[in-house]
């Protein structure tokens, strides 16, 4: 009989991979409010001000909370409800500095806000790693991940000055052909005929309603305001796609590759809509 607390595609049960993954997911409080210090905000539709890198936002408290947490969206700031640190701030905060505050300590300040973004990047190659090292059809590339996964942890408990001072470009480039690899691996095994590469393409508002998308290659794709309702994204390769206001009410997503929670917030959704067991479904989703 199959396994159905198996997540589709891989060799372990969809909770193992849960506490693989556990690090791996934001712990507000135990950070030091890092995203609404370090990050740089550009007005636009998803901030409502301007804001330089290493200033605190306006709506930080002095106990390192948002003070509009539950308006975020109705005030302007929904580009804040999408985003994700994959667990580095409390990696940071916690680990590294200690928590030494960069409010009690003003000294681990300037070196605290050029970490985060190190830390945030290699976290979430971690996610992705992670994610690769349960797909059956990436058996064969099983010993690389899991060597490359450790390397890249590694990396995450350098100290300070060394997180600074690292190339984490070089690095993600080297895992990404990596991923590509396994994506290659798992997209074969879609049932259909070889679908067409969408890697990079603009799909900015295209009707792809119901549209099967079994083992598409939509890396990096730009599908801003796409109409995506009752799509089959089983198996496709999201990793960097762009789904911001797209329509992914209805869609099947079980089983698609590399998808992060920040992804799925920045869409539009409903009940009908079927996601990985690692990822939850945002309260702004329609029912």
């Amino acid at each position: 009989m199959p396994d159905h607390h198996r997540a589709a595609g891989t060799d372990r049960p969809a909770a193992e991979e849960a506490d693989d993954r556990a690090a791996l997911r934001a712990d507000c409080g135990n950070c030091f409010a890092l995203c609404c210090v370090a990050l740089t905000l550009t007005r636009s539709a998803d901030f409502a001000v301007n804001k330089a890198a290493g200033t605190p936002c306006r709506n930080l408290r002095d106990d390192f909370r948002c003070g509009i947490h539950s308006r975020l969206r109705t005030e302007g700031f929904p580009g804040c409800t999408v985003y994700d640190c994959f667990g580095a701030g409390q990696k940071v905060s916690v680990e590294i500095y200690g928590r030494r505050d960069w409010r009690g300590a003003p000294g681990t300040a300037q070196e605290m806000f050029q970490v985060f973004p190190v830390v945030r990047q290699l976290h979430e190659l971690l996610w992705y790693l992670t994610e690769a090292a349960t797909l059956a059809p990436a058996r064969p590339l099983r010993g690389e991940i899991r060597k490359t996964l450790e390397a890249t942890e590694a990396l995450t408990h350098l100290d300070a000055s060394a997180l600074v001072g690292l190339d984490v470009a070089a690095h993600r480039g080297e895992v990404a052909v990596l991923l590509g690899r396994v994506s290659e691996l798992v997209r074969a095994t879609a049932p259909g005929r070889k679908k067409r590469s969408h890697r990079g393409g603009d799909l900015m508002g295209a009707r792809l309603r119901k549209a099967d998308l079994r083992g598409a290659d939509l890396r990096g794709a730009y599908l801003i305001a796409a109409d995506l309702s009752g799509a089959d994204l089983r198996l496709a390769d999201l990793i960097g796609a762009d789904f911001r206001d797209a329509d992914l009410s209805g869609a099947d997503l079980t089983g698609a590759l590399f998808l992060t929670q920040a992804q799925v917030n920045a869409a539009k959704g409903s009940g009908a809509t079927r996601l990985p067991a690692s990822l939850s479904r945002p309260a702004h989703w329609a029912g």
